[in-house]
This record gives C-alpha cells, sequence and structure tokens, in this order.
C-alpha cells in the first residue's frame, strides 16, 4: 500500500513541477537562461521537487534501505509545511491566479503539503526521529536563504516580497528571516513530539 500511495503522489508532484515550470518559462519576463536561474531561486520549487524524489524514491526502494532513513520524512514534512503556512498567511492574498497557474498553484502550496503530511502520519518511524536531528534539518533551509539573498544582491531578484532587500532593506529582511526560522524550530518540535505522542 505505501508504494502504491508514494506512486499517486509523486505523479501528483511531477505534474505540479512540470506544469509550474511551463507556465514560468511560458510567462517570463528575461531570457531562458535567467528564467530558470530565478525557478529554482523559489523555496516553493525546491521543496516539492524534494518531496516528489523522495515519493519517486519510496517506489523503488527495498524495505531494509527504507528502515535506514529515519527522519527524513520528518524533514521534508516540516519543509513542506512551512512552504503552505507562509504560503497561505503571508503570500496568498498577493496574487489571484486563475486557469492552470490557479491549479498548479493549490497543488504546490495546498495539496501537496496536505499530501505530505497523511504520509508522514501513515509511515513515519516516528519513535526513532530526534529532537537533535532539528539542527540538520535547519542547513537547507538557512543554504537556501544565504545563496538567494548573495544571488539577489546581483541579479536584483528575489522570489518572494517579504525578503526583498531592495524593497525592504537588508535589516527587515533579516527580521522576516528570524521568524521564519523561528517557525522552524517550532514546527519540526511539534512533528517529533507530537509523532512520539502518537506512537505511545
Amino acid at each position: 500500500m505505501k508504494k502504491n500511495i508514494a506512486l499517486i503522489f509523486a505523479l501528483i508532484g511531477w505534474f505540479s513541477l512540470i506544469a509550474q515550470y511551463y507556465l514560468h518559462i511560458e510567462n517570463r519576463t528575461s531570457s531562458i537562461l535567467e528564467a530558470n536561474f530565478r525557478f529554482f531561486t523559489y523555496f516553493t520549487i525546491l521543496v516539492n521537487l524534494v518531496v516528489t524524489i523522495y515519493f519517486t524514491s519510496t517506489v523503488f526502494k527495498k524495505q531494509e534501505v527504507e528502515e535506514k532513513s529515519l527522519g527524513y520524512l520528518t524533514a521534508i514534512t516540516v519543509y513542506i509545511t512551512i512552504v503552505g503556512a507562509t504560503y497561505q498567511i503571508i503570500l496568498r492574498g498577493t496574487w489571484q491566479p486563475t486557469g492552470l497557474q490557479r491549479i498548479v498553484d493549490e497543488l504546490l502550496h495546498s495539496v501537496m503539503p496536505v499530501l505530505t503530511i497523511i504520509f508522514w502520519y501513515l509511515f513515519e518511524n516516528k519513535t526513532n526521529v530526534k529532537y537533535s536531528q532539528i539542527l540538520k534539518w535547519a542547513i537547507f533551509p538557512i543554504v537556501y536563504l544565504i545563496i538567494m539573498l548573495i544571488r539577489g544582491n546581483f541579479s536584483g531578484f528575489y522570489p518572494y516580497p517579504f525578503v526583498d532587500v531592495t524593497a525592504l532593506g537588508l535589516k527587515k529582511v533579516l527580521i522576516n528571516s528570524l521568524f521564519v526560522t523561528i517557525l522552524f524550530f517550532i514546527i519540526s518540535f511539534l512533528y517529533i513530539r507530537i509523532g512520539k505522542a502518537l506512537k505511545k
């Protein structure tokens, strides 16, 4: 059952990413090369890509290999929960997509987070996930933030309005980033705590 569910979720993920890439390139306001760089500066895209690869790999993994991957599912669930929460709370009101863009938008920001949480609930070996792993999970978003800010300084492009140094200034962006970082640690702690409670 696990592999069948993973396959369905992976197909939804790949459809969402490919459709978003098509729309991104079709509606680009820069060169093809720059548009490709910008596509992968979105945390939403990177996280959905990681989640979709995880589901895809689950379809082909042997059980003994899966057992060694403790904590990975919780980590990506934390990432995509942040994607969903940030979008619903901060970004949803900033634009009104229509047509295919609206469908893809909901898939990436609403559907995939919910599907990942369901998969985590059903299949994560929650008792073996440790609080100490949270610091390792933090490396990915912190590195992303640093690279995104460095590239934005040279290109002038920032993927999200709350990290736009040009509009807000570096101090405000760092404060916003601090709040998101705190949110990351809170959500990580809650997933581990809830997971252990569920197993009891």
